[in-house]
């Protein structure tokens, strides 16, 4: 092959097996300062040329690889070539050449050379454009399938797909030059999903040395994310960012692509790298700080929410709705409560209408701070303006009431969520239960919990019974707590030893003590096992009846020393006068290295005071 000429362009020409070679004069001076080293284009064609043009203006039959050095004479360069070849001259030169080279000798092994200087000039241009312009967190594509190689191959996939590699992207010398109207049809293909179009236009373009829009880009960058095709969307973002196009958009696309393929630490990691936690970087829109707090709000990654959130603040970027409700709906998700009210109250300062999600959300973290006025304040605001809050806000904030002794609030709230058309579930009766509880209303209590087993069965459950023992034991209705618990075991739900205490329990507050060692009785029977609880309210009821016996019975029966059993039966037995066996008892305690509280120590000095004294006498 002839030498290539320093300012010159070789372009071989290749017709089945003949082939046509000429040199185009640039000047050395180029205007971009830079200097070609090397041009080489192969235009290949069946034995008819085809000059078909397709929707975009791109000539069928020109393959157009390339090595490039020095991107800015490639811009003038590869535009004269472009029109030199769509003219009908050429067209003609090249017909001509054909029919006059048909025997000549050498073209074979010329033609051999071509082939593997082609070849060279092919790999170059694929290592250049892809790999010395890689993104600095590297191939994605290619982490996440190798993290994929530990599952199932017959497993389906999000990467399952191949990637449009580089050699099937073929670059196309472009007869239009009005970037407008070529970003324009990148646009239309890329809202077609017609991916490998869109894709080669692109990069035909940028080759060329035009430019599309930021428009085009985006929409191409979300049209390969949408196929999957996320290593080609990186190099797309790496073009707009090297002529500086690119938009809040942009890096939402990228960030959110990066979290839904890799993760919230890549998309993290990405953020950070491209500046989004230092001080100097203020391309960073609302959209671009609403996508990365919604990205680490899908994993619960408060700290990093709230890190976003204060970078945000003091970059002087002004939260939206979608971040304020983004932000307490997260904090609450994660317990963050206190945040949670921070973010509200940021809103309402910045005249912020929340969103429905987050006022409903915002009830749940007032109700949890024990803030039941301003959990009120908000469902007030909610009904105000037409928004209905959900059953969930309405249980949190009669709870938060009942608990409060706001009862007449709680009974409003309730009403209120009935006229809304919620049905209501076993948790809005348990907190209407407990407010009445706490409000010792014991007997209103009971009467709602018999209403709700008699027209609402389907709701009742282990902590209804329990509300229910609770008031019994409270009016020491130990019949009506046998007759409760009898119906428990009988439904099939589960009794746990708190049900079993609190029938103990109403015996004990009725004095009967007997009633209460047969309940244990038949506790033990059951396969369930007592607690401390359960033997402080047997001790206490034999020890006021008397049954010293059984105390000692009861005392024997542990399988572990318990200081509290301990404490609680010398306080009876000094309350009843059995200051010997009190003081039998206090030994036996020391002995096994129990300690006993401050009570019991008072009352056994007290005592031993009296006995010492009446031994003097």
């Amino acid at each position: 092959m002839a030498e290539i000429l320093g300012n010159s362009i070789s372009v071989n020409l290749k017709w089945d097996r003949f082939a046509w070679q000429s040199s185009l004069y640039n000047p050395s001076n180029c205007e971009y300062g830079v200097c070609w080293r090397s041009y080489h284009c192969s235009l290949y064609s069946s034995s008819v040329m085809k000059m078909n043009r397709d929707p975009v203006g791109i000539r069928e039959f020109s393959t157009f690889p390339m090595s490039m050095k020095g991107f800015g004479c490639a811009q003038r360069k590869t535009t004269h070539l472009s029109s030199l070849i769509g003219s009908t001259k050429m067209t003609n030169l090249l017909a001509i050449s054909s029919l006059a080279a048909s025997n000549e000798p050498g073209l074979i092994s010329e033609e051999n050379e071509e082939n593997e200087f082609i070849q060279r000039r092919k790999d170059e241009l694929n290592r250049d454009y892809f790999g010395e312009h890689l993104p600095p967190w590297g191939n994605l594509m290619a982490h996440h399938r190798s993290d994929m190689d530990t599952e199932s191959t017959a497993q389906p996939s999000m990467l399952s797909r191949d990637v449009i590699t580089v050699k099937e992207i073929r670059v196309h010398l472009l007869e239009e030059t009005d970037e407008e109207d070529l970003s324009r049809k990148i646009l239309m293909l890329s809202r077609s999903n017609k991916v490998r179009s869109a894709l080669e236009l692109f990069r035909s373009m940028e080759f060329s040395g035009l430019q599309p829009n930021g428009h085009a880009c985006n929409s191409l960058i979300s049209c390969l994310i949408r196929n999957q095709l996320l290593d080609n969307a990186l190099r797309v973002f790496e073009f707009m960012k090297r002529i500086e196009i690119t938009t809040g958009h942009t890096y939402s696309l990228i960030l959110k692509a990066v979290a839904d393929y890799q993760g919230c630490d890549y998309s993290l990691n990405m953020f950070r790298e491209l500046g989004g936690f230092s001080g100097d970087r203020n391309d960073f829109d609302v959209i671009v700080y609403n996508t990365m707090i919604s990205v680490c709000g899908r994993v619960n990654n408060w700290v990093e929410t709230e890190r976003i959130w204060k970078n945000m603040k003091q970059k002087g970027i002004s939260g939206t709705q979608i971040t304020c409700s983004l932000l307490v709906s997260i904090f609450v998700r994660c317990g963050q409560n206190e945040l949670a009210l921070d973010a509200y109250s940021e809103m309402i300062q910045n005249g912020i209408k929340p969103r429905d999600d987050a006022l409903q959300a915002l009830i749940g973290a007032c109700t949890k701070e024990g803030k039941w006025d301003l959990a009120l304040n908000v469902f007030q605001t909610m009904l105000n303006h037409g928004i209905r809050p959900n059953l969930t806000a309405c249980n949190a904030l009669i709870n938060s009431l009942g608990k409060a002794g706001e009862l007449k609030q709680a009974l409003k709230v309730f009403q209120i969520a009935k006229s809304l058309g919620h049905t209501h579930d076993a948790y809005t009766w348990n907190a209407l239960l407990n407010g009445l509880y706490r409000a010792n209303r014991f007997s209103d209590a009971l009467q709602l919990f018999e209403n709700i087993k008699r027209e609402q069965s389907s709701q009742i459950n282990e902590h209804l019974y329990n509300t229910a023992l609770m008031s019994c034991q409270k009016l020491g209705l130990w019949d009506k707590a046998l007759q409760l618990l009898w119906q428990l075991e009988a439904s099939g739900l589960s009794v746990s030893t708190t049900s079993y205490n609190l029938v103990i329990g109403a015996c004990e507050t009725a004095r009967k003590p007997k009633v209460a060692l047969q309940v244990y009785e038949h506790m033990i029977h059951q396969n369930c096992t007592p607690d401390t609880f359960t033997y402080l309210s047997l001790l206490r009821s034999c020890i006021w009846a008397s049954l010293w016996s059984e105390v000692d019975e009861i005392l024997d029966q542990q399988v572990a020393p318990d200081v509290s059993l301990y404490n609680a039966a010398i306080h009876g037995m000094c309350l009843r006068g059995k200051i010997e066996s009190a003081k039998n008892l206090y030994m036996e305690m020391r002995r096994r290295g129990l300690k006993p509280d401050g009570k019991t120590r008072a009352l056994m000095l007290q005592n031993l005071r009296k006995v010492s004294t009446k031994g003097r006498r």
